[in-house]
């Protein structure tokens, strides 16, 4: 049995063998067709053996502590950029899967002022919500049909929730039109005045 053993070994040694130097010829090969020479490989990879790049370790440690959710079940973690994963995609609280380090930071978007031409994207915080169904809405958007025909919006706002304010650029345009139709108006009137004038 020990014999068999050896002439086993033996047998894949130098299958081994065989390959490696088919390896090697293919290698000087392309470095002869190409006029390279060990010295320009060892230049080339700074002069040290096969291994782990030196910044691998720091990369795999950064992603990982970069992991913003985390899987209870799985353990499984996601950054929170990209496509979201299966086990938190369809969740509606994403908060319960925050890992602690990231707790604090859960929406800073959301939460920020809005501006004149500062447009906070991703999701917001629901503003409306529907008595009956329950279905909420964050003043953005193609209002649903519950409160798109309502005459008053304010009685589908949720407790502590304003309506959505306009921006001031909305704002000055609601401010010119007015001014537009008026100015519209007295040059119709006074087209017509001459006319009259004409006429009588």
């Amino acid at each position: 049995m020990h014999a068999k053993i050896q002439r086993l070994q033996a047998q894949a040694d130098a299958l081994l063998a065989k390959k490696s130097s088919a390896v090697i010829e293919k290698t000087k090969s392309l470095m002869e067709e190409h006029g390279l020479t060990t010295a320009d490989i060892d230049a080339h990879a700074g002069g040290k053996k096969r291994g782990p790049k030196p910044g691998a370790k720091a990369v795999a440690k950064s992603s990982a502590s970069a992991a913003k959710y985390r899987d209870p079940k799985t353990g499984a973690t996601w950054s929170g950029h990209g496509r979201a994963p299966g086990w938190i995609a369809s969740a509606k609280d994403r908060s319960k899967f925050l890992v602690e380090g990231n707790a604090g930071s859960s929406a800073p978007a959301a939460k920020k002022s809005a501006k004149a031409g500062n447009y906070i994207r991703g999701p917001q915080p629901a503003l409306y919500r529907d008595p009956k169904s329950g279905a909420t809405w964050s003043g953005r958007g193609r209002a649903p049909a519950w409160v798109a025909n309502a005459k008053d919006r304010s009685r589908f706002l949720i407790d502590g929730a304003t309506a959505v304010d306009k921006t001031p650029v909305q704002e000055a345009a609601a401010k010119k039109a007015p001014t537009a139709k008026k100015a519209a108006v007295k040059k119709a009137v006074s087209a017509k005045a001459p006319t009259k004038k004409a006429a009588a």
